[in-house]
């Protein structure tokens, strides 16, 4: 976070310390207090530059300059959450007018979540399972196993400490978005992977630091892992399993998506998702509903006009 500005007092962009330290205290993750502190100082030195107070006529200027720059529409949308959200907060916080107040989000593109099949999931995890003769091994193939059998953020994971894994019931709590705390279920296969990890692996990777750590996963130095290492990790073990592009969310797609594909009903997903809405986790139905107009195209006899 950057020192705010102390000059031209009235451009409605003065609290973006305080609002950064309220998210913060919130639960948000370093990666969204990075986005937004980014996306407020820069529209703030817009709006310095220009002479200009935060509000709905700045933010459209500032906008139109990046579509015409040729920036996404998603990341115009999300400059945009930023900006609106620092807006609520005035008018929650300091009882000031919502400066942005009834300024519309630009249309997005829907794109779909990429997901993974499960002959690649089944891949990856079987390198995983090849790799456990060490106790890094161990303790990679846990980290896999769990991504795809909980479907957690990376962040969340990264968090996870030795009380939060119930492996007699098949469990894993996690601080979510908001600290709001969840229970989302183990499969077996993950189960014994932890306990593997838990019981030939961890206490040698303890045994590297000065100090007892609570953490679950641990790394060459006994400290906990943190969400880089967990990302070059997933990425290093896909690349051994002949896998492009794969990182952990890819996974928490895959979890989804085999759910809905085998059954599983839409709030159910939801909850061990995390997810505050619904909306949020039906993009994986439309995941789900192109599969399977695939699959009719290519098995129906009458599915295509010209047979």
């Amino acid at each position: 976070m950057r020192k705010d500005w102390d000059g031209g007092r009235g451009h409605g962009l003065e609290r973006i310390e305080e609002f950064l330290r309220k998210l913060q205290t919130e639960g948000a993750s370093q990666h969204t207090l990075a986005a937004y502190a980014d996306d407020l100082y820069r529209f703030r030195d817009f709006c310095r530059e220009n002479r200009l107070n935060f509000g709905v006529e700045a933010a459209r200027i500032y906008l139109g300059n990046l579509q015409r720059q040729g920036y996404a529409k998603a990341s115009l949308a999300r400059k945009l959450a930023a900006w609106r959200s620092y807006g609520r907060y005035l008018a929650k916080e300091k009882r000031e007018p919502n400066p942005l107040a009834g300024i519309r989000t630009p249309k997005r593109e829907r794109r779909l979540p990429r997901f993974l099949s499960v002959a690649q999931v089944a891949e990856l995890l079987r390198v995983g399972e090849a790799g456990a003769s060490t106790v890094s091994g161990l303790r990679n193939r846990a980290i896999l196993e769990l991504f795809y059998a909980s479907g957690l953020r990376v962040g969340e994971m990264a968090g996870l400490n030795l009380g939060d894994v119930d492996l007699e019931n098949g469990s894993v709590r996690c601080l979510g978005k908001g600290l709001v705390e969840r229970m989302v279920p183990v499969g077996s296969l993950a189960v014994a992977a932890l306990r593997a990890y838990l019981d030939g692996g961890r206490p040698e990777l303890a045994r590297l630091s000065g100090a007892p750590s609570r953490a679950l996963f641990l790394n060459r130095e006994g400290a906990r892992l943190t969400v880089r290492s967990l990302r070059r990790l997933v990425a290093k073990q896909a690349v051994r399993a002949k896998l492009s592009h794969v990182w952990p969310h890819l996974l928490r797609h895959s979890f989804a998506t085999h759910l809905l594909e085998n059954g599983a009903d839409l709030r159910s997903v939801q909850e061990m998702l995390g997810h505050a809405s619904l909306s949020t986790t039906q993009v994986y139905t439309h995941v789900t509903m192109q599969r399977l107009r695939q699959v009719y195209a290519q098995a129906h006899p009458r599915a295509k006009a010209d047979q």
